[in-house]
């Protein structure tokens, strides 16, 4: 099947302060690495739709997401400091809704089996943002939304989200810790932000914590005798990707040393995982991490083209 890429020009309009690395140019980045090496053209784009407040509440308290709206300027006001690397534009609420909207659309292309890959182009990253809590970028927790969607809506009985970013997914594991049906492979820096508790004694959370001095044959062993065995032992029948690339060498944001080619080789592992899985439906894959342009949009080409098998 041709694999959907989903994007809107509105997660360009959300800003933050001058200088931050969560910037626009993030998706623009990947956007023109895919029309320069030709891959723009093997995928199928669509516009992403705002994700619903019921779509939210999925994961999020009503509290929270009444507190967002409260403290979110309106067209022409400054930007609002709403907490700690979190900062609110007037774009930012449409930015971040598109976000979690894309994830569920991604969910319904593929459990309608009209693609069984789908990446989404999106911004601001999500896997930081707790139940309650806003953290690290993240407003709402894009890949949690569309994991929580695929049960509620398809009732799935098991659902997989695997996150190679290079910070541990605190808020995706804040919001399943106690719900089996969802099983959360993480690997990441550690000791690293956001210092999370990575050891929460629950069998469907999956940390792998790797040393600041990890390269690619460390990373790699991780994923084969940790993440792959999880999946195939979980069965699930929808896998959502947390596809942070702020591992790689060029990136500032970590001491991890990943090259291009092992963001290839690792989604080309879980391509093989799902091709070869009588249970999962497909894959949808969403953008989290990764600041260095460059590094950003090779890295996310070379995920995408394992992805789509092209």
């Amino acid at each position: 099947m041709t694999a959907f890429l989903i994007s809107h020009e509105d997660c360009l309009k959300h800003v933050m302060p001058d200088g931050h690395p969560e910037c626009p140019e993030r998706i623009s980045a990947i956007s023109n690495q895919l029309v320069s090496t030709g891959l723009d053209f093997c995928l199928i784009h669509k516009e992403a739709v705002e994700a619903s407040r019921n779509h939210l509440q999925l994961v999020h308290s009503p509290q929270y997401l009444d507190r967002v709206e409260f403290y979110a300027p309106k067209e022409g006001e400054e930007l609002v400091n709403f907490d700690e690397d979190i900062w609110l534009g007037p774009y930012t609420l449409r930015a971040a809704k598109l976000a979690a909207g894309a994830v569920v659309q991604g969910v319904d292309y593929v459990m309608r089996n009209e693609t069984d890959t789908v990446f989404c182009n999106v911004r601001p990253p999500g896997h930081h943002a707790e139940h309650n809590r806003a953290m690290g970028f993240c407003l709402y927790n894009n890949a949690a939304v569309g994991a929580a969607y695929a049960l509620h809506h398809y009732r799935l009985k098991r659902v997989a989200i695997v996150d190679f970013d290079v910070h541990h997914g605190n808020g995706t594991q804040d919001i399943f810790l106690d719900e089996n049906r969802v099983l959360y492979f993480s690997s990441f820096q550690y000791p690293f932000y956001p210092n999370t508790e990575i050891n929460p004694g629950k069998q469907n959370i999956v940390n792998a914590p790797l040393p600041a001095t990890c390269e690619s044959e460390q990373f790699r062993e991780v994923i084969l005798q940790k993440c792959i065995p999880a999946l195939k032992e979980f069965a699930p029948e929808l896998l959502i990707i947390s596809a942070g690339f702020d591992a790689h060498v060029l990136d500032d944001m970590s001491s991890i040393c990943l090259m291009d080619n092992d963001y290839l080789w690792v989604s080309e592992q879980l391509r093989e995982f799902v091709d070869s899985s009588e249970e999962c439906q497909g894959i949808v894959s969403v953008l989290e991490g990764g600041y260095d342009l460059g590094s950003l949009s090779r890295s996310a080409c070379a995920h995408i083209k394992a992805l789509a098998k092209l």
